[in-house]
């Protein structure tokens, strides 16, 4: 048999597997030229965005929002003199690998466009400098109110104007509530005068109730700014002079709603509580007990500080270490980090002698006070003023003498103030309600930056408050 064509086959072959081999090698090298052509575009250009993550609402909702920038190489740290956000805000730099992240200290504003631009940005191994710019804005202002009726309460959810406002809970008696960054908790009285405490969505949605530490009166409701956690102070109903649990301060988890609440003890001290305070961004505790003494606290009463005496705790801004308390002499401001205390600034002019004091982040205070006559006579008005870390005074809004101021509390973003008033008092009788309040009320919110009135909203308790109205 001729092998002729079976060599020819064989050479053809041959032939063709080089022509492959030539061409996959040919393939391969130009891919490679242009992968390295590629790689040096891009050191050449220096490092570049790839993705940006960042929740704007939750931003403006607490502290602690992030903006993560991941680029096309690793790089080297980011100092915080190469960051510029505008509007200006506290902020911490961090950098890993591919990313650099911008954690924000303090929430941002509502509807408001922030820029943020970090110059300077290099590879870690060197090469040429980049400018990162990216922007995003926050969503408008969300808030609760509370309205008190004589056919049932309702807490409805508004933007700033209110002509969104829409019911969000509904029941016959709402002594009091308060919202954290994913629900709602609400103090309730059931149709047996019973407490009860109902978790539900921040849209009314899903509601349960929450364990109680027996028969009788919840007050002081209030939720951490972060961690989903409540606190509130107990009585038993069938409290003696000789038996029974009074002014007992608990604390819970809402991620463990069948959990059964936690009591915070501390040993060697006065068990019921007047006041107490969540430690803005820790699970630290501020209380002032029946016997006028003020504690510094883990979250269930573990590794007590003693910080003498006080009448009141005035309150401490979110973002801050620094509480305003009323000793038994004078206001003070004291560093929970250290125990540090320093008089109250005072203020120039003297609106007179404070009647409440607000604390914000940057050190100003919001302060209330009578409006005198030069005689010293009080005009029945009430004065609202913004006093700088310096003392430097400025009238925010003055309250008409036919009206009562209740209660000052200041948004997340300290941007604005809510106050809370009672129109024409004396022909505005209060309720029967263990937390009582007019039958007509009136938030008003001013802005900080000018004392202009944003808007004035029908209800009380506003969600930005960190404690109930007194």
């Amino acid at each position: 048999m001729s092998t002729e064509p079976s060599t020819r086959r064989s050479r053809g072959r041959r032939r063709r597997g080089r022509a492959f081999v030539g061409a996959f090698a040919l393939v391969v090298a130009v891919l490679a030229v242009a992968g390295l052509a590629g790689a040096a575009a891009t050191v050449a250009q220096g490092p570049r965005v790839t993705e940006v993550q960042v929740d704007p609402a939750a931003a403006a909702e607490a502290s602690g929002g992030r903006l993560i920038i991941t680029t096309t190489q690793s790089i080297a740290d980011v100092d915080p003199s190469q960051v510029t956000i505008t509007p200006a805000t506290p902020f911490a730099v961090d950098t890993a690998g591919r990313s650099v992240g911008i954690r924000f200290a303090l929430p941002l504003w509502d509807d408001t466009e922030y820029s943020v631009e970090i110059d300077g940005v290099t590879s870690l191994g060197g090469g040429p400098t980049a400018t990162i710019s990216e922007t995003f804005r926050t969503p408008p202002a969300q808030v609760e109110l509370l309205q008190r009726g004589s056919d049932g309460d309702t807490i409805f959810r508004s933007d700033l104007s209110g002509e969104s406002a829409e019911p969000v809970f509904e029941h016959p008696h709402i002594e009091d509530y308060r919202a954290t960054s994913t629900h709602l908790v609400i103090s309730v009285r059931t149709d047996d005068d019973r407490a009860g405490l109902i978790m539900t969505d921040l849209d009314g949605a899903n509601p349960r109730e929450l364990r109680l530490p027996g028969d009788g009166f919840v007050s002081n409701l209030q939720s951490a700014d972060r961690g989903d956690t409540i606190g509130f102070t107990f009585s038993d109903a069938a409290l003696t002079a000789e038996s029974g649990r009074e002014s007992l301060l608990y604390t819970m988890s809402l991620r463990d709603p069948d959990a059964e609440p936690v009591e915070v003890t501390v040993d060697g001290a006065d068990p019921r509580v007047a006041e107490w305070r969540f430690v803005p961004d820790t699970d630290s505790i501020l209380l002032l007990s029946f016997d006028g003494s003020l504690l510094l606290t883990g979250s269930a009463g573990e590794g007590a500080t003693a910080l003498g005496s006080a009448m009141t705790i005035e309150g401490i801004a979110r973002g801050s270490s620094a509480a305003v308390v009323e000793r038994t002499d004078a206001l003070v401001s004291i560093d929970l980090t250290d125990a540090t205390e320093l008089p109250l600034v005072s203020p120039d002019p003297d609106p007179g002698p404070p009647s409440s004091v607000t604390p914000l982040p940057d050190g100003s205070t919001i302060r209330t006070a009578a409006v005198l006559e030069g005689d010293g006579v009080p005009t029945g008005r009430t004065s609202i003023s913004l006093v700088a870390p310096d003392g430097g005074t400025r009238l925010l809004s003055e309250v008409a003498d036919t009206d009562a101021v209740l209660q000052v509390c200041v948004s997340p973003s300290a941007r604005y103030a809510a106050v809370l008033v009672a129109p024409d008092a004396v022909a505005n009788p209060y309720d029967t309600y263990q937390l009582p309040l007019p039958e007509r009320t009136e938030t008003r919110v001013l802005e900080l930056a000018d004392g202009a009135e944003v808007t004035a909203l029908a209800g009380s308790s506003i969600s930005w408050c960190q404690v109930p109205p007194a």
